[in-house]
C-alpha cells in the first residue's frame, strides 16, 4: 500500500496560500491568519495531524523559510525527529540546517512518486505551494487538509493549478465551521 500524500495549510477563500503569516514572506496581504479572531478549536486539525505525521516534505523556499524557526520551535518539537524531504534541483546537501534530524533532498517528481511506494506512514506538505500544485498536476497529492480563511485577497500563490486538466474528483471526509468564519474542510482524492 502506498503511503498517503497530505497537502495540509490555510487557504482564503479564493484559494490563496501565500503569507498567511507575514507580509515579510512577500505577499502585500500577508499575516491575513492573524487578522482573523483567534478561537482555538478553529486550529485544532494543526494538533490532530500531528499524530498522523510520519514524515515532512517541502519545497526549497519552504523549506528554507521554515526549518531555521521550526528547528527551536517548542511548537513544532514533534517535528524535529521526523524524517524530512525536500525537493529542489539545486539546494546542496551542506545547505541543509543542523539540528532539524534527518534531511533528504528529492532531485524530481519520479523520486516523491518512488517515495509514497516506501514503507510508512503518511508524508505531510506543509507551505509549498507550487510544488503542491506540480504534484497534484501529477496525480500524486491523496488528501488536502484545508482551514479556510474568510478573506478574499485577489492575488497570490495559489494552491490548485490553473491548467487545462483532466477532472479530478474529490470526496469530503471530515468538515467544520468555527464561530470566527474559518471552515475546516478535509478532502480525500478518488482515483
Amino acid at each position: 500500500m502506498a503511503r498517503e500524500l497530505v497537502y495540509t495549510g490555510f487557504m482564503s477563500l479564493d484559494g490563496v496560500v501565500d503569507s498567511p503569516g507575514g507580509k515579510e514572506e512577500g505577499h502585500r496581504s500577508g499575516g491575513w491568519v492573524m487578522d482573523t479572531e483567534f478561537v482555538p478549536e478553529a486550529y485544532s486539525l494543526k494538533g490532530e495531524e500531528l499524530a498522523d505525521h510520519t514524515a515532512l516534505l517541502f519545497g526549497r523556499r519552504s523549506y528554507e523559510a521554515f526549518a531555521p524557526f521550526w528547528k527551536d520551535s517548542d511548537d513544532h518539537a514533534a517535528y524535529k525527529d521526523l524524517p524530512k524531504y525536500v525537493l529542489s534541483s539545486s539546494l546542496k546537501e551542506e545547505e541543509l540546517v543542523e539540528g532539524w534530524g534527518e534531511t533528504t533532498i528529492l532531485r524530481s517528481l519520479e523520486d516523491i512518486a518512488a517515495l509514497k511506494q516506501t514503507e510508512g506512514g503518511a508524508i505531510f506538505i506543509h507551505g509549498s505551494a507550487e510544488m503542491a500544485r506540480n504534484l497534484a498536476d501529477a496525480d500524486l497529492i491523496d488528501r488536502y487538509n484545508l482551514l479556510i480563511f474568510p478573506v478574499l485577497l485577489g492575488a497570490g500563490k495559489t494552491l490548485f493549478s490553473r491548467a487545462d486538466r483532466d477532472k479530478q474528483q474529490l470526496r469530503l471526509r471530515e468538515s467544520a465551521s468555527y464561530s470566527n468564519g474559518v471552515t475546516k474542510a478535509i478532502y480525500e482524492v478518488l482515483r
